[in-house]
């Protein structure tokens, strides 16, 4: 995979278009809206707002990536995560799925949009590697596990106010005797078709033919009548293109900062790794500050047509991957697709039971609890499975912003417990002019009266200490006596204020022991900083060696070792 940047143009997913790819793309794109048509209306329930909101998603922010986002492959929609912040964001602000309700969801993908689009501007594309993968299954499994289980009450016809929560959940036995036995039966009826279609085959879209029965069933035999609730009325027609009617004050925007924030990270995060992961397995260019371009006018575009936040889909990107799509080309047939029901097929809409389409979210979150991920991290690397474990337990019993945001202080910490204690090693010979590392507890010396210590990592504030306790625990257990300690630098990248200071005390501490110290393997911008310091002041410059068998060479001829 190559990252690169390019000079900006118009319709880079798309263009140039490949005419022995165009029947898969129209295809990809017919599966894309099959499938996808039910999956937004379902995150709708768990945004909390309209139904027709979850088809205006697929509109113009989808255009709008297709147009300015550089990616082929990746698909942009709403998305579960960011629909359970939107709810989490906006609860106690006003009656969920109110127009003020809606007007709030509105500026919060303008907020969102901004942050992206200032992100491109600054080339903040990395700040999608602070979120590590450890911390992003942690928190999509919580997001899972909170969104599979809110939506219980609604599979079983109960009443529940608001946005159901784990509280609620916990509660919904003191109300079982309001549970609907035909939406009951509903449910398990569309969680049938739809894992039995899964199991068959997962082209098959099951959650499409499951709403379209359900649609049917409603329809001739007046479900209503029995106590089941359905949708009701899906207004028809395309949206019209306003900015956000929102009354907002001072202290309402600066409410919703913190969570604008947290979705601008998870998109950023959830975007750029689902593009990279299909950018790689296709050899393709990726660019991701030009992805930006793209999030950051979809989610403008959801502002100004009555949507809320949009974010790169992992699901929808693999339906497209999966049914041959090669490009952008396969989401504006989808775009089509979508103008086509919102003109003359919204009416059908409203037959849907709502415990349906409660059974069609459920099904989603439980997609997003990632049992083999969270395995293998418990598998490989034990201390992390944890880290990703209490970001899932915040994310379901506190909330969605809260785990975001312990997400990425998690990460930030997982990198730095890494960098604070590095594994560090000491150079052994194995005969004949080679060597290898071994642990520092061997008290190993490549040649008698020269120790060969290799950092593996920058050298900064978190780690200088653990670097001069390393280093003096081996000078005082040198047998025999050391001449020379050579540091290995050939990982180091940087060595900041900190870590500069701390090799000068040592450096001193070794001239007093009449050990003389020297680096191997230097690049040019540590020298710059080891120089700036006042290290190759103290050492010399011709304590620089370019290689490890250099220092040998020199350390051999100094002490007239024969070689």
């Amino acid at each position: 995979m190559i990252i690169r940047n390019k000079r900006y143009r118009f319709f880079q997913g798309v263009l140039p278009l490949n005419r022995s790819q165009f029947s898969q793309d129209v295809m990809a794109g017919l599966t894309l809206a099959a499938l996808a048509i039910p999956e937004v209306m379902g995150y709708t329930q768990i945004a909390g707002v309209p139904v027709v909101t979850g088809l205006y998603t697929m509109l113009l922010p989808m255009f709008l990536f297709a147009m300015f986002g550089s990616s082929r492959r990746l698909v942009v929609g709403a998305d579960s995560a960011t629909a359970a912040m939107l709810a989490t964001a906006l609860a106690g602000m006003a009656v969920t799925g109110s127009q003020a309700y809606l007007a709030f969801a509105e500026v919060l993908a303008l907020m969102v949009g901004v942050m992206l689009l200032l992100a491109r501007m600054l080339n903040l594309g990395m700040l999608a590697n602070f979120l590590s993968r450890t911390v992003l299954i942690g928190f999509l499994t919580g997001v899972g596990v909170q969104v599979s289980l809110g939506q219980i009450a609604g599979m079983l016809g109960m009443h529940v106010d608001g946005i159901s929560s784990l509280y609620n959940i916990v509660f919904h036995w003191q109300k079982l005797e309001t549970v609907n036995v035909y939406a009951t039966v509903i449910s398990l009826a569309t969680l049938i078709i739809i894992v039995g279609m899964r199991l068959g085959s997962k082209r098959i879209p099951g959650a499409l033919i499951s709403v379209m029965t359900a649609i049917l069933a409603s329809w001739l035999f007046d479900l209503q009548g029995y106590g089941i609730k359905l949708l009701g009325a899906v207004p028809s027609g395309l949206p019209s293109l306003q900015w956000p009617a929102a009354s907002l004050s001072w202290q309402q925007f600066q409410n919703l900062i913190p969570s604008a924030f947290a979705m601008f990270i998870v998109i950023i995060a959830q975007s750029a790794a689902t593009s990279r992961a299909y950018a790689t397995r296709h050899h393709e260019s990726l660019n991701d500050n030009g992805d930006l371009i793209g999030l950051g006018m979809a989610n403008l575009g959801a502002a100004v047509s009555g949507a809320f936040v949009v974010n790169g889909s992992p699901t929808k990107t693999q339906m497209v991957d999966g049914a041959g799509g090669r490009s952008q080309l396969a989401h504006l047939i989808t775009v089509a697709i979508v103008i086509i029901v919102l003109l003359f097929f919204t009416a059908p809409l409203g037959y849907l039971p709502k415990s349906a389409l409660s059974t069609v979210v459920f099904l989603i979150g439980i997609e997003l609890i990632d049992i083999k991920g969270m395995r293998n991290i418990l598998y490989e690397r034990p201390w992390e499975f944890w880290v990703a474990l209490i970001t899932a337990l915040v994310v379901v019993f506190w909330g969605v912003e809260q785990g975001i945001l312990l997400a990425i202080v998690l990460s930030l910490l997982v990198h730095t417990r890494h960098g604070y204690q590095p594994q560090n090693s000491v150079i052994v010979s194995i005969g004949n002019g080679r060597w290898r590392a071994v642990s520092l507890n061997n008290h190993a010396q490549l040649i008698p009266g020269l120790q060969v210590y290799r950092f593996t990592h920058s050298m900064y504030y978190a780690n200088a200490a653990y670097m001069r306790r390393q280093v003096m625990y081996l000078l005082h257990s040198a047998r025999p006596p050391l001449h020379w300690f050579c540091v290995d630098a050939g990982a180091v990248d940087d060595v900041d204020f900190t870590s500069a200071k701390t090799l000068t005390t040592l450096s001193k501490e070794l001239q007093k022991l009449e050990i003389r110290l020297v680096f191997a393997e230097v690049s040019e911008n540590v020298r710059v900083e080891l120089d700036r310091s006042g290290i190759t002041e103290l050492i010399g410059i011709d304590a620089y060696y370019d290689s490890v068998a250099d220092v040998v060479d020199a350390f051999q001829h100094r002490h007239k070792i024969p070689n």
